[in-house]
């Protein structure tokens, strides 16, 4: 089974998600920060991150560079959730890295979270 942590601060999110991909046979697994994305890492190796990029606590930087250093999660893809328009400029330094396989913008669209998710997986780090 393909496991996805979902991590955003807000339920809504995740519960969202969570009903969204699991409906497409997903293990969904929820984080409400970075330290909790972590303490759930003891546990299980996913096969995908979605990462909100807007979190008290622990920053996405932060979370991007233990995840980067730890060898059992530097081969991790994550997907990047971000409630702001994101520039061209900025995408393109985003995509640049090797790990960071899209972005998706909230609201998002269902059928956009699928595909991307889809694409995703199949994508090679």
């Amino acid at each position: 089974m393909t496991d996805i942590i979902i991590v955003d601060d807000e339920k809504d999110i995740r519960t969202s998600v969570k009903q969204i991909l699991e409906k497409e046979g997903y293990r969904i697994i929820e984080a409400v920060n970075g330290e909790d994305l972590f303490e759930k890492l003891k546990e299980t190796k996913p096969d995908l991150i979605l990462l909100d990029i807007m979190m008290p606590g622990m920053t996405t930087r932060e979370i991007f560079k233990k995840l980067n250093e730890n060898k059992d999660t530097k081969n991790i893809k994550i997907i990047f959730l971000t409630v702001v328009q994101i520039s061209e400029m900025e995408r393109t330094r985003i995509l640049k890295s090797k790990k960071v396989v899209d972005y998706i913008q909230k609201p998002f669209d269902v059928d956009v979270l699928k595909k991307r998710v889809k694409k995703a997986l199949k994508q090679k780090i």
